[in-house]
């Protein structure tokens, strides 16, 4: 009797323990409806490394980056731009030059306002909020290029050896950067890298 009392409370306590897990397991996740559209896939640019400049051989020069795409969440007061547009973007961009010469280290942290890409290479524009150089509110573009098949990441950057609005008079001014506006990723990444994620633009809204 003893032995039969002590298996009943062994299958009551299987039996409880069974229902818990069953309580405690997820709900199945809902079905899709059949037809229903995908969620849109977003693209990203995720990484950091250190460039090399052939102007400023001796210069170490780095970027981190790390944006991804927020499309239409941007709206401008524009006719036909109100709800944004299909590259608005969110995340951080960091710069960090260290002068050979004199010693001086300059750095500046942007909010990524523009993310587009085409297969592995990404352009992306982003408005700098702290620097030490005097870049506050200023627009910047960079692009990346993710290396494949065992080549080199790259870089460019809207700053240093383009972008100058010459003037019919002869006179030369910096020139504006507007959103995703950057040149082509001409320089080699040497230490680190970045993960380039392509996207197609997003369906309108």
């Amino acid at each position: 009797m003893k032995n039969r009392t002590r298996a009943l409370a062994l299958a009551g306590c299987a039996a409880a323990l069974v229902a818990t897990l069953i309580a405690a397991a997820p709900a199945p996740a809902a079905p899709v409806a059949p037809g229903a559209p995908a969620a849109p896939k977003l693209a990203s640019v995720h990484g950091g490394g250190t460039i090399f400049f052939p102007y400023s051989p001796k210069d170490d020069i780095r970027f981190t980056v790390d944006a991804e795409s927020a499309p239409w969440t941007k709206p401008l007061p524009v006719p036909g731009l109100e709800k944004g547009l299909p590259t608005d973007a969110r995340g951080r961009v960091t710069i960090y030059h260290h002068y050979a010469e004199g010693g001086f280290t300059g750095v500046a942290e942007a909010e990524v306002d523009c993310l587009v890409t085409g297969g592995k290479t990404a352009t992306l524009t982003a408005v700098v909020k702290t620097s030490n150089v005097g870049w506050e509110g200023k627009r910047i573009g960079i692009s990346v290029q993710d290396g494949q098949r065992g080549e080199p990441d790259r870089v460019g950057f809207s700053w240093a050896v383009a972008n100058v609005d010459a003037k019919p008079d002869g006179t030369v001014a910096p020139g504006t950067v507007g959103t995703c506006m950057s040149m082509a990723p001409f320089t080699e990444v040497t230490k680190g890298g970045f993960k380039v994620t392509p996207a197609p633009l997003a369906p309108m809204p």
